[in-house]
């Protein structure tokens, strides 16, 4: 497993290490000394979630604050996504600043995406199949959106050829600027 750095602090690409021959391929897509050592702190996950979406789905951007944080580590494992966390701590020099990969059941890639930062993708392909581990178990009254075209922390989303599909929650979430309740 390897960690690669992007451009906001404590967000990872992780790349696991696939074997590939022309039967197929193998990937320890997870081991909990290993992750830890990658990330370089004890992570403890919870529970798993697996979604599936059709084309132009956009789901977030997400989170669940205090004290039912989330980190997540996710990936995608059929199709591709587009997937995006966005600095959410008020404190961070980083807020409001987002970045986005692709991650598909190609590339074998994963996101660490820490307590702090909100989450969104939006399907590439014509379906996808999206696992994710997180920190905390889902608590409604914990939960958070912002919006995921806000224009102030303007997320380049790729073109999927019509308007992105969203949930009601999602279409009425608040500008990040408005937003009640964040990150310290």
């Amino acid at each position: 497993m390897k960690a690669c750095p992007t451009h906001l602090p404590d967000v990872l690409l992780i790349e696991p290490r696939v074997f590939g021959d022309s039967r197929g391929f193998f990937a320890e897509t997870w081991n909990q000394d290993v992750f830890n050592q990658t990330v370089g702190q004890n992570i403890r996950f919870v529970q798993d979630n697996h979604s599936r979406s059709a084309r132009g789905v956009l789901r977030g951007l997400h989170f669940q604050l205090p004290p039912h944080a989330q980190g997540k580590l996710v990936r995608c494992v059929a199709g591709a996504v587009f997937d995006v966390a966005v600095d959410i701590r008020r404190s961070s020099p980083n807020f409001g600043r987002w970045v986005g990969v692709e991650l598909s059941a190609d590339n074998h890639k994963q996101l660490w995406i820490p307590p702090g930062f909100a989450h969104g993708f939006l399907v590439l392909s014509e379906s996808a199949d999206f696992l994710y581990k997180t920190t905390d178990t889902y608590a409604p009254q914990a939960e958070g959106a912002v919006r995921w075209d806000d224009p102030e922390i303007g997320i380049a989303w790729p073109d999927v050829g019509a308007a992105p599909l969203l949930a009601d929650k999602d279409l009425k979430a608040p500008l990040l600027a408005d937003a009640p309740r964040l990150f310290d």
